[in-house]
């Protein structure tokens, strides 16, 4: 199985912090690897490193065997990495569909465009009923949902998911975990899974590396890591 991303001994610093210390993870083709731990343990971190929107220290990162460490962002989103990013930022007084259709700026073929566009509106149905919506006004489950359709709407070959399940309801969790492992399975597209839910995000993924204060701590298989005691203790709450 071929890698996709390969993230080689990273530091990143937020001035004199020291957010990430020789971090390693990779991602393989049609893969998803969930990154656990707490809040400032470096996961975001992680994925502002890979789309460039932070300058590393040190290490290399590879994205389909070339080095992408340095380039700009809007180069990457051509390469086919997007990026949902916590906090759901959405264009509250513009409508579901413009939304949406902002995703795709990479891109210039009208009859692909829509094509995704209809992918999307299937794969997350209540987008469609809220086409002609403003953002603003759905809930946080749904503005989630079209944060990821968005992302979506670039056609990428590797999708970075920041926080999907952050303040939403736990019913629209589960929808958006079912909507991630279909993308992955469906749309072949690899996943990067940013999650503080670590059961959900262990339960989706294939593999997931734990991080504690900018290093990684623990990386395996995601169902033993599921029933590991240490897991359990440091990133679940205890038994599940």
């Amino acid at each position: 199985m071929s890698q996709i991303l390969d993230f080689r001994n990273v530091d990143l610093f937020y001035d004199h912090v020291h957010a990430l210390r020789g971090v390693s993870l990779s991602v393989n083709e049609g893969e998803t690897v969930a990154l656990i731990g707490a809040n400032g343990a470096g996961k975001s971190s992680i994925l502002r490193a890979i789309t460039g929107l932070r300058k590393i220290r040190k290490g290399e990162i590879h994205y389909s065997g070339q080095r992408i460490d340095g380039q700009n962002p809007a180069d990457l989103v051509k390469a086919g990495i997007a990026m949902a990013p916590e906090g759901r930022r959405v264009f509250p007084y513009m409508s579901v569909k413009d939304n949406l259709l902002m995703g795709a700026f990479t891109r210039s073929d009208k009859a692909d465009i829509a094509r995704t566009l209809d992918m999307v509106l299937t794969r997350f149905p209540r987008l469609k009923e809220r086409y002609a919506q403003a953002a603003g006004t759905m809930s946080g489950g749904e503005q989630q949902m079209m944060v990821i359709g968005r992302a979506l709407m670039a056609k990428p070959r590797l999708l970075l998911l920041d926080e999907p399940s952050l303040g939403i309801a736990p019913k629209l969790v589960q929808d958006i975990a079912r909507s991630i492992v279909a993308i992955n399975r469906d749309e072949k597209v690899s996943v990067l899974l940013v999650e503080q839910n670590s059961r959900m995000a262990l339960r989706i993924s294939q593999r997931a590396y734990a991080l504690t204060t900018g290093t990684v701590a623990l990386t395996g298989n995601s169902a033993e890591l599921l029933a590991d005691d240490r897991v359990k203790a440091l990133y679940l709450g205890g038994e599940i």
